[in-house]
């Protein structure tokens, strides 16, 4: 029972810290952490921690804990709603503008919200165009540079 309760220990610690799209690739990790498993067991296992799968914001799907579904959608369906919908980002103060293609304002929003930025007090949407208010002491660039962590590659 204690391999068992190690085994799920390490499940749960993979699927955390990698981007895992099949139960191949969980079962090679496995392997090279050192434990003898075959797939019925890690499909057994993966049914006991209620692991589900999660759209990888790319074209395909990944492991996910329970209660880490919305953290990975945010982190990934978000992203790419963003990067979708937004063509330029401008500030003013503590006022940020973003415009979009016209009808993804917000999708747009919805995502800057979603990615729960402290640095972000309230946004409002438009048709296509978005505003972001920002906390007091926070400038717009500052925000843009917690937005790159969230969203590598962006462009202003």
């Amino acid at each position: 029972m204690k391999e068992r309760q190690s085994r799920l220990k390490a499940i749960k610690n993979l699927i955390k810290n990698n981007t895992i799209e099949s139960q191949d690739e969980l079962l090679a990790f496995l392997v090279k952490e050192g434990y003898d498993v075959t797939q019925a067991t890690l499909s057994r296992d993966l049914k006991l921690l209620k692991v589900g799968k999660v759209p990888d914001g790319k074209s395909g799907y990944m492991y996910a804990l329970p209660g880490e579904e919305n953290n990975a959608e945010s982190e990934a369906i978000y992203v790419q709603d963003f990067l979708r919908g937004y063509i330029s980002i401008d500030w003013s103060g503590n006022i940020v503008v973003i415009k979009t293609f016209p009808g993804h304002a917000n999708t747009v929003c919805n995502a800057i919200d979603n990615l729960n930025m402290d640095e972000v007090l309230g946004t409002v949407a438009g048709d296509n165009c978005m505003f972001a208010c920002l906390r007091e002491g926070v400038s717009g660039e500052d925000f843009f540079e917690k937005l790159k962590l969230h969203i590598p590659g962006i462009e202003d």
